[in-house]
């Protein structure tokens, strides 16, 4: 089965990122009417995410309708929904969606802190805005969510 690829509206940028940060295709609606938003779903076979009861009714079962402003209760929706699995971290931006490419210290000594390089050997580049991952300090935060939402998907 293809993994969904999901439209978030204004109301949800947070859970766009998260879900980036799971490893799906998830483009952020930011700015868009309702019209547009309803029309990109159906062009790029997206499942439009959404807080808006009249545009999740429009959009029918191109829709999921998300029941919570908590994040948490907003991810666990999702993975219940689509049966997600957090088995792809790392793959895409979480600033502009696109995929991430596997880079080594020296592809981006002089664009990350100089401890950062001390310290790491793994990066991951965006070949379309330019940011820099690599699994900080930060990571053990986002690999207990993770494990979390696998825990809620089996």
């Amino acid at each position: 089965m293809d993994r969904p690829r999901f439209l978030a509206d204004e109301m949800l940028g947070t859970l766009a990122r998260w879900l980036r940060m799971m490893g799906y295709d998830t483009e952020y609606g930011r700015g868009l009417l309702d019209r547009e938003l309803l029309e990109l779903a159906s062009v790029e076979d997206r499942v439009l995410l959404t807080r808006d009861r009249q545009l999740a009714e429009r959009a029918g079962s191109r829709a999921l309708l998300i029941t919570s402003v908590v994040l948490d209760e907003q991810l666990e929706q999702v993975v219940s929904a689509f049966g997600l699995e957090a088995d792809n971290p790392m793959t895409r931006c979480t600033v502009c969606n696109a995929e991430l490419e596997a880079a080594g210290a020296d592809a981006v000594a002089g664009r990350v802190p100089e401890r950062v390089l001390e310290l790491r050997d793994e990066f991951f580049v965006c070949p379309r805005c330019g940011k820099i991952y690599w699994k900080g300090t930060h990571w053990d935060r986002i690999e207990r969510t993770m494990e979390r939402l696998r825990a809620h998907s089996r």
